[in-house]
């Protein structure tokens, strides 16, 4: 707002104030009108390329300082990588190929909030919102409210706070909702159905088990990566990047994973993949898809889609200021995001809109023709467009090296193997 009052000052900073952060326009009618639009947008592009389209959930942080900011508190901040003053929101975005925005928000509300009536009463929160929820459940709310708006997608990924999640996959599976979901390599898994029974008690002292247990040990999900051989892993190219093909090792199995309550184990598509550089990144992820319903290229396209979230991420902070609010109540910290992402789709359609003459467009590049076309020269504006030019050519350049590097590796690597 301030950034705003500083370029138009035909008008009052109060007023831009009071838009945010008391005004009764509904924050939730402009996320459910944009995610109406984006579904059609990404439903488009399905329709053009045949890639299906991807709801990706991922939380992220906004580092405060004082304890008056809706939300805040000593919690996790992925942004930094450790605890400390912040505010977290789960979002949800749609993704198809290499497009992809944020559609939908919750706010994380720890219990040093929900627990706090008058705290929650102050910072303006609604009796039925300050109720405890783990950031799966308020995924599982985004999801329902989304379908129910008539978002259409064919696949939910996540990380692996939501693939560990027990509640979030069987309310997946309850929905018949398709998912691939990380998990983390210490999960551990049955590599055959096991049989869940209460013990007999063969002894006369103390009360007979009521606890279900397995006729077969589990198996750690690393460890069970490291049995598998080099015939045990297939190679494919996933996708072009500024870097070449991304080309991953994959082994797909069955397995069963059980939560130690239900009375069977569920099972699961295993997805492991493990790049082909030096340092070898493994991810594991969970899936409901019958192992036969995809092949392995779509199976790691599914996963490895999840990296568009992050771009929304690093675009709507970077560029339109996602983290760069100074509100402090409920209303306004939801006014604050449906307008950053009503930009950041804005931006996304500006950017397909002039893809065939600008591929390499990016958002700040958007941003930036678009700032100097309305308060610059056209002086100005015609400078901000050559220097584009002149950089797209150079990350052209690069990025026909990498492709020419990678094909080069690969003959080689083909040339030893005869």
């Amino acid at each position: 707002m301030e950034r705003i009052d500083e370029v138009n000052d035909k008008e009052n900073y109060h007023a831009y104030h009071h838009f945010i952060s008391e005004s009764k326009w509904s924050a939730r009618d402009v996320l459910d009108n944009l995610a109406g639009q984006v579904s059609s947008f990404m439903l488009a592009r399905k329709k053009a390329n045949s890639t299906p389209t991807g709801y990706i959930i991922d939380e992220s942080s906004h580092l405060k300082k004082g304890k008056s900011s809706v939300g805040v508190g000593r919690q996790y901040a992925g942004v930094i990588g450790k605890v400390d003053n912040c505010q977290v929101g789960v979002y949800a975005s749609l993704c198809n190929g290499t497009e992809a925005t944020l559609i939908n928000e919750k706010l994380f509300l720890p219990k040093t909030w929900t627990d706090d009536p008058k705290r929650c009463e102050k910072a303006g929160i609604p009796k039925g919102e300050a109720i405890y929820r783990t950031k799966p459940q308020l995924a599982l709310e985004m999801i329902d409210h989304d379908i129910l708006k008539g978002v259409e997608f064919d696949w939910i990924g996540g990380d692996g706070l939501y693939g560990h999640n027990t509640e979030l996959t069987k309310g997946l599976d309850e929905r018949g909702l398709m998912y691939l979901l990380d998990v983390h390599k210490d999960e551990r898994v049955f590599l055959s159905e096991p049989t869940l029974s209460k013990p007999v008690n063969t002894g006369n002292r103390g009360r007979p088990s009521q606890k279900l247990q397995a006729d077969v040990a589990t198996i750690r999900l690393d460890e069970y990566a490291k049995g598998l051989t080099k015939n045990d892993w297939s190679k494919v190219k996933v996708r072009k990047t500024a870097k070449g093909w991304l080309v991953l090792n994959i082994h797909v199995c069955k397995v069963w994973h059980w939560d130690g309550e239900e009375e069977q184990a569920r099972l699961r598509t295993l997805i492991i993949t493990r790049s082909r550089d030096k340092q070898k990144r493994t991810k594991y992820s969970f899936s409901n898809a019958d192992i036969n319903e995809y092949t392995l290229k779509e199976f790691a396209y599914f996963q490895s889609q999840r990296y568009w979230v992050e771009r929304c991420f690093d675009d709507t902070k970077n560029e339109i200021g996602l983290s760069d609010y100074q509100v402090r109540k409920w209303v306004g910290w939801h006014h604050h995001h449906a307008l950053v992402m009503l930009a950041a789709f804005f931006l996304l359609k500006e950017r397909a809109a002039h893809k065939n003459h600008y591929p390499l467009m990016s958002t700040r590049d958007a941003r930036i023709l678009i700032i100097a076309q309305l308060f610059g020269t056209e002086e100005q504006y015609q400078q901000i467009w050559r220097q584009m030019i002149t950089r797209h050519k150079a990350r052209h350049k690069d990025i026909m090296y990498s492709f020419e590097r990678q094909k080069k590796r690969s003959e080689l690597e083909n040339c030893a193997r005869v």
